[in-house]
């Protein structure tokens, strides 16, 4: 199985107030398909390390490798295009726009990268949240429906241009055991039947021990998986 994301040699320090080595040394990878969890104290670094997988911190040192394209030292564009393209993102919270449809919150990383019509666009948007069983909360607005759903639409976002990687920082955070075990299925589904790779950045165990892969952090480093 080839791979869709590599980290080789990944340090970064916090340089104020004082110095602090955050990740030592880190190398990561993560196969075509493969489902990854990170798990690891408060403060032992993992969310900080996702950022930099992410693309949106470049203040360290090492390579970081998507899809074989090098992006290490690549120009403040090019990562946009990058994470636009090829990275979806889940976070704790669903950061939708609550004035907005549940549509147009799908549609809008798509509007911004331009490559389709707004038909399609609308197209596409609605195919997602059938995949994720809501696409008849479409035409709500955001604020009205519940905090399980808002997390699903927030997935279908990720979605709508089918990235090569999904990134997760504690995406069931905010949900109940019931609403996390949904978003745990719709994960594992996009693996294992789209072959789509997801990194997620957990502290729910019951989550972390279900996934293809656990890696474990302390202090920086990995410690195992």
């Amino acid at each position: 199985m080839s791979l869709i994301l590599e980290a080789k040699h990944i340090n970064k320090h916090f340089r104020e107030p004082v110095d602090f080595h955050v990740i030592k040394d880190v190398h990561l990878s993560v196969k075509r398909g493969e489902f990854v969890s990170i798990m690891g104290k408060s403060g032992c670094g993992k969310s900080t390390l996702l950022y930099i997988l992410s693309t949106m911190d470049t203040d360290y040192t090492g390579e970081l490798r998507l899809d074989d394209e090098l992006l290490t030292g690549q120009t403040a564009n090019r990562l946009a295009e990058v994470r636009n393209e090829k990275i979806g993102f889940v976070f704790q919270f669903h950061y939708l726009l609550p004035e907005f449809s549940v549509l147009q919150n799908v549609m809008l990383p798509a509007r911004k990268l331009g490559r389709k019509s707004l038909e399609e666009i609308e197209h596409d948007a609605m195919e997602k949240l059938r995949l994720l069983g809501i696409d008849d909360q479409a035409h709500k607005k955001a604020y009205r429906i519940s905090g399980g759903q808002k997390q699903r639409v927030a997935i279908a976002r990720a979605l709508i241009n089918d990235p090569h990687i999904i990134m997760g920082d504690e995406p069931t955070g905010n949900l109940d055991s019931k609403n996390s075990d949904i978003v745990f299925n719709i994960f594992r589904e996009l693996s294992h039947e789209k072959n789509l790779s997801l990194l997620v950045v957990t502290h729910d165990h019951d989550f972390a021990a279900k996934t293809d892969r656990l890696i474990e952090m302390e202090d920086g480093r990995i410690i195992s998986g």
